[in-house]
C-alpha cells in the first residue's frame, strides 16, 4: 500500500513540473485539479443560492400582504405567473418547493461538501490531489447537469414540482393532479436521479482519499476535525443517498408504468383510478431514511469547518480531540435510525414510535458534547474575531437554538401538536438553514485565501454577519409563535381564517427581515466576486494556523507542494503550547526531545 502512495504521489509530482500552460478548456472544462473543481462547486452553489433566495422573498411577500401585486413578482415570474404582479397559488406551491429543493440538495448539500470537501482534504491530508481526478470531474458536471435541468423545470407549460420538497404521492405521482404535477415533476425526478450520481461519485472519492492517501505521519488521529467531518459525511450520503435513488425510481414507474407502489384507491373528478394496493407511507419511509442523515450530511461538514476556525482563531487547542471524533462517529451512526420522527401522525404504532422518540432524543448527546467543546474552547481564548470566526461563533449559537426546539419535536406528545405547522420551518431553518450557511460563510472567509491567493475585505465581512445574524433571526424566531398558534405551512393566504389574524401579522415583520437579511448577502457576493480579481494578495498562512494547506505556496500548482510530500509529526491544535515561542505550531515540525504530543 505505502508504495502505491508513493509511485502516486511521484507520479502526480512528475506531472506537476509539465503542465505549465493550460488552455482554456483543459483549466476549465476537464479539470482534475482538485483546487479547481470546489471553486466550480462553489460558484455554482452561490448562483443557486441566489435563485432560491429571490423565490423565498417572491413567497415572502405574498404571505406578509396577501393577493397584492408586486412589480418584483412580475417581473422574475411574468403575467402568466404572476398577473398584475400577483402570485399564483400553483407558482406559489412549485416555489416553495424548488426553493426547499435548491437549498437542501444544490446548496447545503452541493455547495458545503462539493466545496470544501474538494478543497480540504488533498490538502489537510498531504495528498497531490484526490483518488481519482477523473471521477471528481464527473461529480462536478453531474452536479452541474443536475442544477441545470432543475432550473429548466421552471419554465415548462404546467411549472415546476409543486408537491412540496417532500414530493409525497400521490401529487407526485399522479401527473393530472395538478399543474406542476406533469412534465416539471419528471424533470425534478430526473435532476435528482443526476445530483444523486454525483453525490455517491463525489462520496466514495473522498473516502478513498482520506482512508489511502495520506502522508507520512498522518495517522487517523492527527487529521484535522474538517476532515473526520467530511469523511463521515462521505458515508452517510453513499449509505443513504441510493435509498432515495429508489424512491424516485419507484415514483417514476408509478408515473409511467402503470405501477402502483405508492398508489392506492385514488379517485379524481369522480372517476376510480386502476391503481390499488400501494402505500404513499412507504415513500415516506424511503423519503425520510435518507431525509434525516441528509440533516447531518448537511450539518457535519459546518461543524468540522467550525471545529478548525474555533481553535485556530481562539489561540487554543480544541478541547476533547477524541470526544469529538466520537461525538461525529455517534452522530453518523444515530441519524440512520430517527427518520421515524417526521411520521409520527402518519398512524405509526406507538410503541415503534416510542422507539423513534428515543433514538431521536439519543442524538441530542452527541450534539451537545459538540456544543459544550466549542464553549470550552473558546473559554479563556485569546480570542481574533475575524469574520470567519463570528460565523463559527455565530453557528454555535444557532445550534443550541435550533437544538432545543428539535427536542420539542422529537417527543410524539408535543410533536402531534406543532407538526406541519411553521414550527418545524422555524426549527428545520435555524439548525439547517442558518447553522450549515453559517458554518459556509466561516468556510468561505477562511479559506478564500486558498482557494484565490487574496483576502476577503474585512469590514464588508464584518457587516455581513452583524445583518444576516439579527435578520435570520428575525425572520426564523417569530415563526415558532406563528406555529404555536396553529398556522400550518405551505399555506398560500391566510386571510380566510380569523383565528390567525393576530399571528398572521408577524408575517410582515418576518418579510421585513427577509428583504434585510437578503440585501446583506448582495454586500457578501460583491466581496466575494470582487476580492478575486481586485481583493489584497494573501501571504502564505494569514492566520496562523497549523495544518497542512498552509505550507503550499500561495499560487496554486498542481499536485499542491513543489517538492516532496510534507511529513507530519504532530496533531493540528498545538496552539499556545507552553515552552514554545511562536503560540502556533505546523503539523510538520518535528517534536522537540521530552515533548509530548498532546
Amino acid at each position: 500500500m505505502g508504495a502505491t502512495i508513493a509511485h502516486t504521489a511521484e507520479g502526480h509530482a512528475h506531472e506537476a513540473h509539465h503542465h505549465h500552460e493550460e488552455s482554456f478548456i483543459s483549466k476549465y472544462i476537464f479539470s482534475h485539479d482538485h483546487k479547481m473543481i470546489s471553486k466550480q462547486f462553489l460558484v455554482t452553489a452561490i448562483f443557486m443560492a441566489w435563485v432560491a433566495v429571490i423565490m423565498s422573498l417572491i413567497f415572502r411577500l405574498q404571505l406578509a400582504w396577501p393577493g397584492e401585486g408586486f412589480a418584483f413578482t412580475n417581473f422574475f415570474l411574468g403575467d402568466k405567473w404572476a398577473p398584475g404582479g400577483v402570485l399564483d397559488p400553483n407558482m406559489y406551491l412549485a416555489l416553495v418547493t424548488i426553493h426547499g429543493t435548491i437549498m437542501v440538495f444544490f446548496v447545503l448539500t452541493g455547495g458545503l461538501s462539493g466545496t470544501f470537501a474538494n478543497l480540504l482534504i488533498p490538502l489537510q491530508i498531504g495528498a497531490r490531489d484526490m483518488a481519482s481526478g477523473f471521477i471528481n470531474m464527473l461529480s462536478y458536471w453531474f452536479f452541474f447537469l443536475s442544477s441545470v435541468i432543475m432550473l429548466a423545470s421552471l419554465y415548462v407549460e404546467g411549472g415546476p414540482a409543486s408537491s412540496g420538497w417532500t414530493i409525497y404521492p400521490p401529487l407526485s405521482a399522479l401527473p393530472q393532479a395538478m399543474p406542476g404535477s406533469g412534465a416539471g415533476m419528471t424533470l425534478w425526478l430526473v435532476s435528482m436521479v443526476l445530483f444523486i450520481a454525483s453525490s455517491l461519485l463525489g462520496g466514495l472519492n473522498y473516502v478513498a482519499t482520506i482512508l489511502n492517501l495520506r502522508t507520512k505521519g498522518m495517522k487517523m488521529t492527527r487529521l484535522p476535525l474538517t476532515v473526520w467531518a467530511l469523511l463521515l459525511t462521505a458515508v452517510l450520503g453513499i449509505l443513504s443517498f441510493p435509498v432515495l435513488l429508489s424512491a424516485a425510481l419507484l415514483l417514476l414507474m408509478d408515473r409511467t408504468m402503470g405501477t402502483s407502489f405508492y398508489l392506492s384507491d385514488i379517485h379524481i373528478a369522480g372517476e376510480a383510478l386502476e391503481q390499488t394496493g400501494g402505500s404513499p407511507i412507504l415513500f415516506q419511509h424511503l423519503f425520510w431514511f435518507l431525509g434525516h442523515p441528509e440533516v447531518y450530511i448537511v450539518l457535519l461538514p459546518a461543524l468540522g469547518i467550525s471545529s478548525e476556525i474555533i481553535s485556530t482563531n481562539a489561540r487554543k487547542p480544541i478541547f476533547g480531540y477524541r470526544a469529538m471524533i466520537g461525538s461525529i462517529l455517534a452522530i453518523g451512526f444515530l441519524s440512520f435510525i430517527v427518520w421515524g420522527h417526521h411520521m409520527f401522525i402518519t398512524g405509526m404504532n406507538p410503541f415503534l414510535g416510542s422507539v423513534f422518540v428515543f433514538t431521536t432524543l439519543l442524538i441530542a448527546i452527541p450534539s451537545a458534547v459538540k456544543v459544550f467543546n466549542y464553549i470550552t474552547t473558546l473559554w479563556r481564548g485569546n480570542i481574533i474575531f475575524t469574520p470567519a470566526m463570528l460565523f463559527s461563533i455565530g453557528l454555535v449559537a444557532t445550534f443550541i437554538a435550533g437544538g432545543l426546539t428539535g427536542i420539542i419535536l422529537a417527543d410524539s406528545a408535543l410533536d402531534i401538536n406543532v407538526h406541519d405547522t411553521y414550527f418545524v420551518v422555524a426549527h428545520f431553518h435555524i439548525v439547517m438553514g442558518m447553522s450549515a450557511i453559517f458554518g459556509m460563510f466561516a468556510g468561505i472567509y477562511h479559506w478564500f485565501p486558498k482557494m484565490y491567493g487574496r483576502m476577503l475585505n474585512t469590514k464588508l465581512g464584518y457587516a455581513h454577519f452583524w445583518i444576516t445574524f439579527v435578520c435570520a433571526f428575525g425572520v426564523f424566531f417569530p415563526m415558532h409563535f406563528i406555529g404555536l398558534a396553529g398556522a400550518p405551512r405551505r399555506y398560500y393566504s391566510y386571510s380566510e381564517f380569523p383565528m390567525f389574524n393576530g399571528v398572521v401579522d408577524l408575517n410582515v415583520l418576518v418579510t421585513v427581515f427577509a428583504i434585510i437579511g437578503a440585501l446583506a448577502q448582495v454586500i457578501f457576493t460583491y466581496n466575494f466576486f470582487y476580492s478575486i480579481k481586485r481583493g489584497p494578495k494573501a501571504v502564505q498562512n494569514p492566520w496562523k494556523s497549523n495544518t497542512l494547506e498552509w505550507t503550499t505556496p500561495v499560487e496554486h500548482i498542481h499536485g499542491n507542494w513543489p517538492g516532496p510530500l510534507p511529513v507530519v509529526h504532530r496533531w493540528p491544535y498545538d496552539y499556545s503550547k507552553p515552552g514554545k515561542a511562536e503560540d502556533w505550531v505546523s503539523q510538520i515540525t518535528p517534536l522537540e526531545h521530552g515533548e509530548e504530543e498532546h
